[in-house]
């Protein structure tokens, strides 16, 4: 069966329009979690420091970020997304010093979160984005 539409914006007056996409403000505590990704040294940070520096316990910190339907590690692979979009609009990096400056422990790890973030290789990246 198909629908009428009206000339004026496509849709009969009896079907609502679809929703807007709903987006939820962050809590003031995963803002400054953010905040404090960041700004500080990805490859020193852990959950309990950045707890710390809030004036909280892991745990409160973990259940505050709970309610906003998100954890500490989600948050951390954000950060580093985001500051690995940084330096490879700035300049490109060997994938040793990008995976070192971000905090990983082993290039691998940092490869196989570029492949998630952007689906592609980090060579393939370079060699279509860059050079």
């Amino acid at each position: 069966m198909e629908l009428p539409l009206t000339p004026d914006h496509g849709w009969d007056d009896t079907i609502p329009p679809p929703e807007k996409p709903r987006y939820f403000a962050l809590s003031r505590t995963t803002d400054r979690v953010l905040k404090i990704l960041l700004g500080g040294d990805l490859a020193r940070l852990r959950a309990d420091s950045v707890a710390e520096s809030l004036g909280m316990s892991s745990t409160t910190l973990r259940r505050r970020l709970r309610a906003d339907h998100t954890c500490y590690q989600f948050l951390l692979d954000r950060a580093r997304q985001y500051r690995c979009e940084q330096k490879l609009r700035k300049m490109w990096l060997p994938g040793k010093c990008l995976a070192d400056e971000l905090g990983y422990l082993e290039v691998n790890s940092f490869y196989r979160a570029f492949r998630r973030w952007t689906g592609l290789n980090y060579s393939d990246y370079k060699l279509r984005y860059c050079c």
